[in-house]
């Protein structure tokens, strides 16, 4: 059969795929183009799913945001060109917007979600996978969301708030949650997870032993430091990273409470 060359071209700009590929399965279709896209995704995703084994360590967060909710995801892929592709950034959105349907906490990948990147999978040639999602939610009109992803990338940051605080504060503390050293690991001192406190702990009182000190002088020594480390990486107690002079309570202000945050960065776990 005689083939339309604009089809042809629309099937392969819907698809990346190469133009012979695309001219084979509209001439299979009968140059339906619906149907010419259904026989690519079958024929090339058997084809991808012989190379799931491939490592994908580069990748994309994304976040969306609604009143009642926010939701993070990351997406695995093998190179940091396609990690930037266009095509990739925009399915690595529409999966956190996917992701905004689902339940709170950690988000699975759902159906629609796996469609997605399995046409990442086929139009990309590498080992696209969703990696993981996470949703937090509130009670309408209670708070707020903020949200910051960088111009990377690779590190995104949700955080969630109640009180009187605007959108622009909201992504300050994003921000500043991205960029801080060290990394916060909780809102305050009691919410610095019990073994990252623990090891930080051992290894204070293991240099006081080292130093010969006499037991009551190490142990005020272990007990002042463990007071620094929680000023350092306790988000509240940080100088805030646009105006060090300040701490990130003094910007956020009383009449604010943030309730939780989450930094993801590609690669640093699932």
């Amino acid at each position: 059969m005689e083939l339309n060359a604009k089809d042809v071209m629309n099937l392969r700009n819907e698809t990346g795929l190469p133009m012979m590929a695309c001219k084979a399965a509209l001439i299979e279709a009968q140059g339906d183009l619906e149907k010419a896209k259904d026989l690519l995704r079958k024929q090339l995703k058997g084809k991808m799913d012989t190379k799931t084994d491939r490592a994908s360590g580069e990748g994309r967060i994304a976040v969306a945001l609604s009143r009642e909710a926010a939701a993070i995801v990351e997406v695995r892929c093998e190179t940091d060109f396609t990690a930037k592709n266009d095509k990739f950034v925009s399915a690595c959105q529409k999966v956190a917007e996917l992701a905004i349907d689902s339940h709170a906490g950690d988000v699975p990948a759902t159906a629609a979600m796996t469609a997605l990147v399995d046409e990442l999978r086929i139009s990309t040639g590498e080992n696209a996978r969703f990696a993981r999602g996470h949703k937090l939610v509130q009670d309408p009109g209670s708070g707020a969301f903020g949200q910051y992803v960088h111009h990377d990338g690779k590190t995104g940051v949700i955080v969630q708030a109640e009180g009187n605080v605007s959108d622009e504060m909201l992504r300050k503390v994003c921000m500043h949650i991205t960029a801080a050293v060290p990394r916060p690991q909780g809102i305050t001192a009691n919410d610095i997870p019990a073994d990252i406190v623990d090891k930080e702990r051992r290894f204070r009182i293991e240099q006081a032993m080292d130093s010969g000190k006499p037991k009551e002088i190490a142990e005020k020594m272990v007990e002042g430091g463990m007071r620094k480390f929680f000023e350092e990486v306790a988000l509240m107690e940080q100088p805030f990273i646009m105006d060090p002079t300040k701490k990130v309570k003094e910007i956020v202000g009383s009449g604010v409470k943030v309730v939780a945050f989450l930094r993801w960065q590609v690669g640093e776990q699932a």
